[in-house]
């Protein structure tokens, strides 16, 4: 999910624009399962109503929603066309609409709402309490809420790196990612990707950087406590990885989806 509106001139989050091609080949959905079942874990513990349907803010290309869809009707929400568009193919049983999750409404409750990694998008304090601000707005009173801080101060490692590489019909991709804070002073980091895609044997190479939120625990916990949300930590634990702060929230007021 993107937030700024860079084109491929920039080389800003392409990976949601022009590069959203390639979703499909670097991110394997059978990957999602343990996450999903986290979320659905907590969901199914913690509400006090039944669930049946489940927002998804942020949905990228839908792989949340291929097991999510399991156990419930999904509605997913993102800004990226090209994500949407994955996600309608792989998941045409869910409903899906183009919006900005800090500011959507879509006028209806859900029984459960997750913000899975499209949170670490929000670049500052404000975005962050706008986005839970919009999960309130759409959470049935009984449901539960779930995001994770996958990034926080406390857990950033400067000039962390990943790579891998993945093939699909004929293409294969080699992505690598470098985190880095150039400055320690306020709550973002820079995310440098760079695609080496080899199609019929000839090399291309593309590079993508996403400006990414980096808040403390005690922002995330004043963020959540603010939009009027009860809140069990809990961790979401990560292959090779050291385990994520989750987040498990309820409301017990009313809930006005058209607001």
């Amino acid at each position: 999910m993107t937030y700024q509106s860079e084109g491929p001139s920039s080389a800003g989050n392409r990976l949601y624009g022009d590069l959203a091609w390639l979703w499909p080949i670097l991110s394997d959905p059978t990957h999602y399962r343990h996450e999903t079942a986290a979320f659905c874990d907590a969901i199914h513990r913690h509400a006090s109503i039944p669930t049946t349907t489940l927002l998804d803010l942020g949905c990228g290309g839908g792989h949340n929603d291929l097991h999510l869809k399991r156990d419930f009707q999904v509605t997913g929400v993102d800004l990226s066309a090209g994500m949407l568009g994955h996600a309608r193919r792989l998941n045409p049983e869910a409903t899906y609409v183009q919006g900005d999750l800090r500011t959507v409404r879509l006028g209806t409750a859900f029984d459960a709402v997750i913000i899975a990694d499209a949170i670490d998008y929000m670049l500052t304090e404000a975005d962050l309490a706008a986005a839970f601000a919009t999960a309130h707005a759409h959470l049935r009173p009984g449901g539960v809420f779930c995001t994770y801080a996958e990034h926080t101060r406390e857990r950033f490692t400067q000039n962390q790196n990943k790579c891998w590489t993945r093939s699909r019909e004929g293409v294969e991709v080699t992505f690598l990612e470098n985190n880095y804070d150039p400055d320690v002073s306020d709550a973002t980091f820079e995310g440098t990707f760079v695609y080496l895609i080899r199609e019929r044997g000839r090399l291309r190479i593309e590079t993508d950087r996403h400006l990414l939120g980096l808040f403390d625990l005690p922002t995330w916990r004043r963020s959540l406590t603010a939009a009027r949300f009860e809140i069990v930590e809990t961790t979401l634990a990560e292959e090779d990885e050291p385990p994520i702060p989750m987040f498990i929230c309820s409301c017990g007021d009313e809930t006005d989806p058209g607001k």
